[in-house]
Order: structure tokens, then sequence, then C-alpha cells
């Protein structure tokens, strides 16, 4: 069945360049309407019905792009191919080098045959499985050798905003905190979203002593099975080489270990792993105390330097003013790459993650033509995001345009159109009045706008739009949703079990033409509304991300 798709790919290749001529020619009658009106279209008048935008997932997933791993000759084929595109749809280059924007990495990758992990516990060792009872996590830099007590931190969160610290009174000097992911229930979603975030929560537990951290995934938020997990646990991770991106300096021992195996860790600590389950199950504040083991860790990693790139593109805005003001569309290039075999199939083509958003956008951009919109768009596609949203840490924080002038972000990641669109789930929904606009030309074409339905899974800081905002640009990322309680969540569900991160993410999976369409609607709909709006898109007062706003934005 690969080999049927690599080939249904080439063949694609060449039926899709009628298909290309048909949006241009489309796109060449929308701006002339443009021109004649003075404005651009609405989104009502460009129609979309999906299968240009499969006709481009069908080749950047195609099994001759080897999963667009970081650093691979694999994705840069596909940056090869996306930058034909953006040449023949008439954009400009808005790299440092062209459309590319080189970023330098470190790779990671643990040695396992070299590496261990045990518990003392009363003056015994007990020898720990890697891969069975727990994992080392690369995304940190690993110390050689570690060995401290442990420490049940809860959640591991110190949030001021809500007066909620669970470290308060621990006494986490030189030891290890062991924290199950997520947060209690009385944080708001967006708020516990941004201080699970590595670098965050780390800032909190290193300020409190702490040299390392267990983290015990929550069985009730895993998108992934511990199986996936421990299979590619091998596979390397990325940092950026810039020693001043790194969020988690004085992490000495990073470990992600199974909840089936966790009970051990709760041995004579006067509390059971069961007990903090199903405390966590409901999102309750979980108890803190030390634990009656120690952890002794022996980490072998071998590094080696990688070099990959983002590619940003302008689409020129018109009036004299605002043409220096940039509404930037955004998709990640990457995925996995070729790793572990799940039924004798190694490569993670990764096609709803995300050639599915690189495809959105390289779809909609041929529908708009340079100066017929008042604001200027940066098209980019980042990468490494896989590794921890890095393409888009660097470009935000070296941007290729004027620092200040990207007004807004719209991010396309995962949108999954495996069933029909009638509910849009939008992260961020209630932080900017970007969120109203999404609203408004969502409802005009008849779908439904919720915030999102299963804030435990943390997808507001999963995805390049939260180092938009982390810089203060209002930002969305949307995707087609679901009712809770309904069938399609449990579709939603099931696909994220059986597909998500696995190699079965390729193009021999039913998706929903229809959906995507009218999704690409409510993406170039929004898009247009923020490019052609006089007054840019404002944080909410009662944002906690308007802080990040340029002091200027703020008071107003």
């Amino acid at each position: 069945m690969k080999k049927f798709f690599s080939l249904l790919a080439a063949v694609m290749l060449a039926m899709s360049a009628f298909a290309q001529q048909t949006t241009l020619e489309q796109a060449d009658a929308i701006s002339n309407n443009e021109s004649a009106g003075g404005g651009a279209s609405p989104a009502t008048e460009v129609h979309f019905d999906g299968k240009g935008w499969w006709n481009y997932v069908k080749v950047l997933a195609a099994d001759d792009m080897e999963g667009r791993e970081t650093g691979s000759l694999g994705l840069h084929k596909a940056q090869e191919y996306v930058v034909e595109q953006l040449k023949q749809a008439g954009l400009e280059p808005a790299g440092a080098k062209g459309f590319y924007q080189p970023v330098h990495f470190v790779s990671r990758q643990i040695m396992e045959k070299d590496s261990s992990l045990a518990l003392l516990h009363k003056g015994t060792i007990v020898p720990l499985t890697l891969g069975e009872d727990a994992i080392f996590s690369t995304r940190i830099d690993l110390a050689p050798a570690v060995e401290a007590p442990l420490v049940f931190a809860g959640y591991g969160l110190s949030v001021p905003e809500n007066h909620y610290d669970d470290l308060s009174g621990l006494d986490l000097r030189g030891k290890v905190a062991v924290i199950v992911a997520g947060a209690p229930e009385e944080i708001p979603g967006a708020l516990a979203s941004h201080y699970q975030s590595a670098g965050e929560r780390w800032k909190a537990l290193h300020k409190a002593g702490a040299v390392g951290v267990i983290a015990i995934l929550n069985p009730n938020a895993m998108d992934i099975p511990w199986s996936r997990i421990s299979a590619n646990r091998a596979h390397p991770n990325m940092a950026l080489k810039d020693a001043g991106f790194d969020e988690t300096a004085g992490q000495a021992l990073a470990v992600t270990f199974n909840p089936e195996k966790a009970a051990k860790l709760f041995e004579d600590s006067g509390h059971t792993w069961q007990e903090i389950l199903d405390l966590a199950k409901d999102r309750k504040p979980l108890p803190r105390f030390p634990l009656a083991n120690a952890i002794k860790a022996r980490a072998a990693v071998n590094r080696k330097e990688v070099e990959s790139a983002n590619l940003v593109a302008l689409l020129p805005g018109v009036d004299p003013k605002l043409k220096d003001e940039y509404v930037v569309l955004s998709a990640h290039l990457d995925h996995l790459g070729i790793g572990e075999p799940i039924h004798g199939d190694r490569i993670y083509n990764g096609a709803m993650d995300n050639a599915s958003g690189s495809a959105v956008l390289l779809d909609v951009l041929r529908t708009l033509k340079p100066r017929t919109l008042k604001r200027s768009v940066l098209f980019v596609f980042v990468t490494a995001e896989e590794k921890g949203l890095l393409g888009s840490r660097y470009f935000t924080t070296h941007p290729t345009v004027k620092p200040g002038s990207m007004i807004a972000n719209i991010n396309i990641d995962m949108f999954l159109p495996i069933v029909p669109l009638k509910v849009l789930t939008v992260y961020g929904l209630a932080e900017s009045d970007l969120g109203d606009t999404a609203r408004e030309v969502a409802q005009s074409l008849g779908v439904n706008v919720q915030p999102d339905p299963e804030p435990q899974r943390n997808a507001f800081i999963r995805s390049d739009q939260y180092n938009f905002i982390r810089h203060g640009v209002p930002a969305l990322a949307m995707g087609v949703g679901f009712e809770k309680g309904s069938p399609e969540q449990e579709i939603f569900k099931a696909w994220r079990t059986q597909r998500y991160h696995a190699p079965s993410d390729d193009l021999d999976q039913p998706v929903e033409l229809e959906a995507a369409g009218k999704y690409e609607e409510i993406i170039r709909g929004l898009a247009v509304r923020a490019a052609d709006d006089e007054q840019r898109p404002q944080w909410k007062a009662n944002s906690f991300f308007r802080r990040y706003a340029p002091m200027a934005a703020r008071a107003q």
C-alpha cells in the first residue's frame, strides 16, 4: 500500500499542474475583482473543495519525503517543493537567505546501552527497566550521573495569578521532584497550559532548589499509548544551538515514568499511586510529601550539530501605512522522520501532522495576489516543531521583518478534517479580539465556534502560535471540533490513539474533503479580515498574555 501511494504521489505531481493552473486562474479573477472594487474579497467569494489541499498533502506526506525529520534530506526535499510553489504564486522571499531562514540545533540521542535508572529504597538498589518503567528525556541536557532523594510535588506548578503553589513548604533543595502531568481544575485552561510549559515549570522548580524532574504521565490525558512512546525513546531530540534559548539550564535529570509502573515510586510513603491517580483524574489538588525512594541515574548522550531552516514568504500589502504591518500564517513542515517500525512500517509520514497545515497555506496563498490587501501577509513554514516548537521560537526571537510589526498570527497544526466541520475549536478564543473575528467568519459560513473542550491536553502551548503569543502577537490555532460526549469525540480519540505520531498518519486514511475546504475558507476569511481591518487585533483586558504585548499596545 505504501508503494502504491508513493507512485500515486508521483502521478499527482504531474496532475497537480493542471489543478494549480486552475487555482492560479481563479486567483487572477479574484485579484481583478479586488482591484476594481478597491479592496479584498470576503471569504465567501472563494470556494475550496478540499481537492487542491489534498493534492498538496499527497506530495508532502509521500514516502519519498521520508517523514520530514528536522535536518533530514526528506525535509529539505519538502522545503524545495514548497519554495517552488511560493515562486509560482508570485510571493517574495522574506527569509535571511532568500526564502530560507537557517536555524542551528544540537541533536541529543540517549545511548541506552550505556545508561541506567534505579531506585534506592532503604539501602537497596531497585533497577528500573528503560522503556518498560521509564525513559530519559533528551529535551534537556542530561547530566552524566545523578543521585538524589525524591519528593512528590503534586502537579509541580506555581501559579501566582491564582495564588496556587505546589512547591510551598516543600524542601526540594538538591532533590528530584516527582510530578503528575496536568493541572488542577481551578486554574483556567490557557493559564494552566502556560505554567505547564517546560520553561515555566522548571523556573519554579529550579528556584525551589530541585535538580531534576520525574514526570508521571496522566493516563486520562495521554494522546499516545505508552508502548508507542517507549518504542521511539531513542529517537533524537534537539535544542537550539544558542545557549541563550535554554530555558532548562540547571536541570540535571528529566525522566518520564510509565503510569502503569508508578506505584513503585510511592512505596512506604504513606500514600499510594492509586490515591494520586484518582485525584488527578478529576483534576483535584494533590498532596505533596517526601518519598521513601531516591533516584540513581546514569545517562550517556550522543550529541551532534544539525542545521535546518524556516521558510518565509511575503505577500506585500497595498496601503502606504499598513503595508509595513504583517499578518502571519504559519504551519510546521517537519515531522518525525523514520522511526521504529509499527506493523512493518518505519516512515512516519505526518499527513495530518502537519502536511495538512502546510497544504492549507499553499492552497490559500494561491487565491491571494500581491498588493490587494492593506497589510502584508507572511507565510511561515517552520521547522523543528516536533522538537519543542524550536523553529517558531527562533523565528519569533529573530524575525525577518521589523520587530513589533507582526500584528496577528494564524497557526495551522493538525486541524484534523476527519469529521464534517460543524464545530470549530479555537485555541486562544478568549484571549484577544482575533478570536471574536474568527467566530464571526466561521459563523458566516454556518460553523459554530467553541474554546478548547479538552484543556487537560494542553493543546494551547503545544503548537507554534504559543511562541508568537510569548512575543506579544495575538495568535490563534484552530481545528475541526466536536461536541463533548458525541460520537465525533470518540473518532478523534481513536485517531490520536491509532495514528497520532505513528506511521499510520499517512495517505491511506479517510479524510473529509468538504470539511477541509470549509476550514480553508475560514482561514482565508480570517486572514483577509485581519489584513484589511483598520484596527490591529487587541488583547482582551483580562487576558494573562496581554503582559507580553509592547507597553504601547497594553495602554490602548
